[in-house]
């Protein structure tokens, strides 16, 4: 990511803190290298088991040039889609966690490595969010994949 993509994904997400300087600061003292930043105002995030969710990106980075950020949490147990702000409080599938309004995610600094959480595509600035159809596609097609694969009983 090149020093002018962070600033402008930094300036982006720190859009939506209630003291964007305190989160800059945060940014620069944390020792994990993260904050907290609240969801749905400008995204939500829709979040899946890394088992579900390693193959999702993998269909969705085939279908769009650049999908919205993803994030891998902690141990890579969950994957996080930041997708349109709303889609949370519409998102009708099971086993996928949310994160919308009146809720907060950690942030790792754009660029930067940052203490178990970490950006698997970072935002670039821009707003680019992947879109909530497209996202649940990708995951019909993981999860038929991943059910084909399967060992099944009997074999």
């Amino acid at each position: 990511m090149t020093a002018s993509g962070a600033k402008a994904a930094v300036e982006w997400l720190v859009s939506v803190a209630p003291d964007p300087d305190a989160c800059r600061w945060e940014w620069e003292r944390n020792p994990l290298g993260v904050a907290l930043l609240p969801a749905g105002r400008r995204w939500d995030v829709l979040i899946l088991p890394a088992e579900l969710g390693y193959p999702t990106l993998d269909v969705l980075t085939r279908l769009v040039d650049r999908p919205g950020p993803v994030l891998a949490d902690f141990g890579d147990a969950r994957i996080g889609f930041f997708v349109p702000p709303g889609t949370v409080a519409r998102w009708l599938g099971t086993g996928v966690r949310g994160a919308g309004g009146g809720t907060w995610i950690v942030v790792p600094y754009p660029g930067r490595a940052a203490g178990g959480v970490r950006w698997l595509i970072p935002p670039d600035g821009s707003g680019n969010l992947t879109d909530a159809t497209l996202l649940e596609l990708a995951m019909h097609e993981a999860a038929g994949r991943l059910a084909r694969e399967a060992p099944h009983d009997g074999e």
